[in-house]
């Protein structure tokens, strides 16, 4: 059985950092893209960042988020600094096995059941 665990979310203050891990176990997925999405109440599953040998982020975290992955533990991270009240969501950690797309929700094949994260102002 396949499964996405993320682990990592919580409160924090604005301009103050978090780490989201997600754990991947049933099969390897060093070979797949792996991705970060996430959604705020109210909208709709954004993507946040992927990563398969480069990395790839939505133009509302680049310079801010950091995507990494080790393939020897099937985990990907995703470290999270100077945080804003708006990246307040609920975050996914997601694996497109066939490797046919980054930002497309739809065509990631595997998904985590969601971690909290809430910045305060």
């Amino acid at each position: 059985q396949v499964q996405l665990v993320e682990s990592g979310g919580g409160l924090v203050q604005a301009g103050g950092s978090l780490r989201l891990s997600c754990a991947a176990s049933g099969r390897t997925f060093s070979k797949s893209v792996m991705g970060w999405f996430r959604q705020a109440p109210g909208k709709e599953r954004e993507f946040v960042a992927a990563i398969r040998r480069s990395t790839w982020y939505a133009d509302s975290v680049k310079g801010r988020f950091t995507i990494s992955r080790d393939n020897a533990k099937n985990t990907v991270d995703l470290q999270m600094n100077s945080l804003k009240p708006e990246d307040t969501a609920v975050y996914y950690c997601a694996a497109d096995s066939n490797g046919d797309t980054i930002t497309t929700s739809s065509l990631y094949d595997y998904w985590g059941q969601g971690t909290q994260v809430t910045v305060s102002s």
